[in-house]
């Protein structure tokens, strides 16, 4: 019995770290949604510091949540680049050539909500890989919570 129970946790626990490493688009959709829920509870504000404290419920492997603002396009929290808060990178290309950003930004003003696919550096191995990230617009910001696809 000890080891049937043993065994059980085990295959419980690694199917949890396997979840963490392989997040899948519903795993980003949850995380960009609980960050909606979150800032109309507690507030912009609240969230930008939660997001740059880095903040398990919003940072978990390379599954995380970061957020621009709808109309300049700057950037309000990101937990593993903190040099781009503050800066417009709405028109910087990525590796492809693709402004994805702007596609972002468009798409949560026409839409509310949505997918785009571009090239973006992977915070686990450090190469450049493709990403699909889910957009949730939240009043005047946009939150973004990506996916590198294998």
């Amino acid at each position: 019995m000890k080891r049937l129970l043993t065994g059980t946790l085990l295959c419980l626990t690694l199917g949890q770290v396997a979840a963490v490493m392989e997040p899948t688009e519903k795993n980003a959709i949850a995380m960009a949604e609980r960050g909606a829920a979150f800032i109309k509870e507690h507030g912009k504000d609240e969230m930008i510091r939660k997001i740059n404290a880095k903040d398990p419920d919003f940072l978990q492997g390379e599954l995380y949540v970061d957020m621009r603002d709808i109309h300049s396009g700057i950037v309000l929290a990101h937990p593993i680049n903190p040099s781009i808060v503050g800066k417009d990178l709405t028109d910087v290309p990525d590796v492809s050539g693709k402004r994805y950003r702007r596609e972002i930004i468009e798409l949560a003003q026409k839409k509310g909500r949505g997918w785009v696919d571009y090239m973006y550096k992977n915070p686990l191995n450090g190469k450049i890989e493709p990403k699909t990230t889910y957009i949730l617009r939240v009043g005047d910001v946009v939150l973004e919570a990506g996916i590198y696809k294998k």
